[in-house]
């Protein structure tokens, strides 16, 4: 797909109705390409430069192997949470005009961001069990749109997505505990009876956009030499009326809005304790 820095181009109008069309029918949509090499490049090497500096708190902890515990590739490589807060870069990616055009057409109105992750993934590490992304972030009334950025090639080795079609017009589901050995969060959503997940396979700079109530998790990551890097952010319609404390409420030029707290909310993912299952 085509597309300039500002956006689309003309010919990308009906890929945007098409991808829109499809995150109706089914929570979710993929556009290839929104990234170009360079910048994913950029991105891949301030987060590279972040870990080099070391801890930041509250962010980016990681920590050492625990003597005696099965050795953890996710304790040097921890996922960094709202990275936008800290790094000039990670809020330019979170506020890119090119992701508000798409989720704008997504949802059909102005959009707030809520949220800025990076995943390492790094070999050998956990995936994340079957979940919902609005059972954290906690939108009301309607839910969250995450935008999934694509940093490696992404595939069934390292560590891929899986989706689970139609989960969006569900209700968000009370999650059963996750096996610790292949998740590195408590929460799993079995898929409901009738419905299958399916793999979403990714190139560098491709942007999976899907519903925060589709059911959706990764794979352990099985290579010995390569990363499943990823930058996710999390984004809220203009009309919600309540978002989680953790998260922020940003309007896509940047300034804050102040939204009430909803209940039950917490950060993305409930990891299993350090000196717990692995």
């Amino acid at each position: 797909m085509a597309v300039t820095d500002m956006g689309v181009d003309s010919d990308g109008a009906s890929l945007l109705e098409a991808s829109r069309q499809q995150f109706d029918a089914e929570g979710f949509t993929v556009m290839r390409a929104l990234f170009a090499p360079a910048e994913i490049e950029a991105l891949n090497a301030e987060f590279a430069a972040l870990h080099t500096a070391g801890p930041v708190p509250g962010h980016f902890e990681p920590r050492a192997m625990q003597t005696g515990q099965p050795a953890d590739p996710l304790h040097l490589y921890p996922r960094v949470m709202h990275p936008h807060r800290i790094n000039d870069l990670a809020l330019r990616f979170l506020l890119e005009p090119r992701l508000r055009e798409v989720l704008e057409t997504l949802l059909g109105e102005e959009v707030l961001a809520a949220q800025s992750m990076f995943y390492f993934k790094p070999p050998g590490a956990r995936g994340q069990a079957l979940h919902q992304d609005n059972f954290y972030l906690r939108v009301e009334p309607g839910t969250c749109v995450a935008a999934w950025i694509a940093c490696d090639v992404i595939d069934r080795d390292n560590g891929g997505l899986d989706v689970v079609p139609g989960t969006h017009r569900m209700d968000l589901f009370c999650p059963e505990e996750a096996d610790p050995d292949v998740s590195f969060a408590r929460e799993y959503v079995p898929p409901p009876a009738g419905l299958t997940a399916v793999p979403v396979d990714m190139s560098p700079g491709d942007v999976l956009f899907f519903n925060g109530s589709l059911v959706h998790g990764s794979h352990p990551n099985r290579t010995a030499d390569r990363f499943r890097r990823s930058f996710i952010c999390h984004y809220a319609g203009r009309s919600a009326e309540r978002i989680g404390s953790w998260y922020d409420a940003l309007t896509m030029d940047g300034h804050r809005i102040a939204l009430p707290e909803s209940e039950g909310a917490g950060p993305c993912g409930t990891e299993f304790t350090p000196n717990g299952p692995h």
